[in-house]
């Protein structure tokens, strides 16, 4: 049977940056002038949307991804790696010229990590190069950070959105530092925030107060739910009728990459079964926790893991 790209009904499509993760590992992450040797690599897919997608086609989800690679190497490692985690590849763009966007990580024996972005063609997204048809019928669009001009499209795509679909968004570092008066469209549509806990105070401009009263203040201006990811300490989580701090899990830190994305998906999962507001953010952080017990996507739990979980 022929499927046209129609058919293919993603319940979630993420829309963010590209990139193959080549990681690192190194005796440890140097400062200026600072030397170190490289013990073992590994070339990985990444990039923040891409992980929370091939996390929740993992756990069981009909998911998509709107991102532009380049005909080349790492662009074909990119793609073959999104379908055979069972992500559709319709929303895919691709370029003729450039290159696929990739991230130096380097990554200590700790866990901690200094990223480098060459975004490639990540940057050149135009709102006429995504189909309407494709994006109609989700549930949830995901958002997640661009280094440069994509960021515009995404801005253009929030009124081709129907009413119904739930804008979910990880603005990380590289939107936060835009500020909010840039970022005011985005958080204006959205309705659940993901953000970390350095991400919040940078964006609020706040050191000081509780997580609470910056929350709040997201939740006053429409967004719906607010997730504060707090790494080893777990997660603050509110909207308009509760309010939770889980813990986190204990584990064997390998590498800390993508642990705030493996959240998201397992949050969206959660978000999408209708769990309430302490269980989706405890199985945040058990997917977290399971994902950094290795490099890049490679312990990512699939939904079997999960039903284990359950038990």
């Amino acid at each position: 049977m022929e499927i046209f790209d129609n058919d293919l009904n993603a319940e979630i499509i993420g829309f963010g940056a590209l990139n193959v993760d080549k990681l690192y590992s190194v005796e440890n992450i140097v400062s200026k002038d600072g030397e170190s040797f490289i013990k073992s690599e590994t070339d990985t897919p990444g990039g923040s949307a891409t992980n929370t997608i091939v996390g929740l086609a993992r756990l069981g989800c009909s998911t998509s991804i709107i991102g532009k690679i380049a005909e080349d190497a790492d662009g074909d490692l990119m793609e073959y790696h999104l379908a055979v985690n069972g992500v559709y590849t319709n929303n895919l763009i691709y370029s003729e010229t450039g290159s696929t966007g990739k991230c130096l990580g380097f990554v200590d024996g700790e866990g901690n990590r200094g990223l480098y972005i060459d975004p490639g063609v990540n940057d050149e997204i135009k709102i006429g190069e995504i189909n309407p048809l494709n994006i109609m019928r989700c549930k949830i669009m995901h958002y997640t950070s661009f280094v440069g001009d994509s960021f515009k499209a995404q801005i253009d795509l929030l009124e081709k959105l129907n009413d119904e679909c739930i804008l979910s968004f990880d603005p990380g570092m590289l939107y936060v530092k835009k500020g909010f008066d840039e970022l005011k469209p985005i958080l204006e549509r959205t309705n659940i925030l993901l953000i970390n806990e350095s991400e919040l105070r940078l964006l609020c401009n706040n050191n000081k107060d509780p997580l609470k009263k910056l929350a709040i203040g997201f939740l006053d201006m429409g967004i719906e739910t607010v997730v504060v990811k707090r790494g080893s300490k777990g997660a603050f989580a509110i909207n308009n009728s509760r309010e939770c701090e889980v813990e986190s899990f204990k584990c064997d830190v390998v590498d800390t990459t993508g642990a705030g994305d493996s959240f998201n998906s397992g949050f969206l999962y959660s978000y999408l079964k209708g769990y309430d507001l302490e269980k989706s953010c405890n199985i945040g952080n058990w997917v977290a926790s399971k994902s950094i017990e290795g490099f890049g996507m490679e312990k990512f739990p699939t939904l079997k893991d999960l039903e284990e979980f359950f038990k």
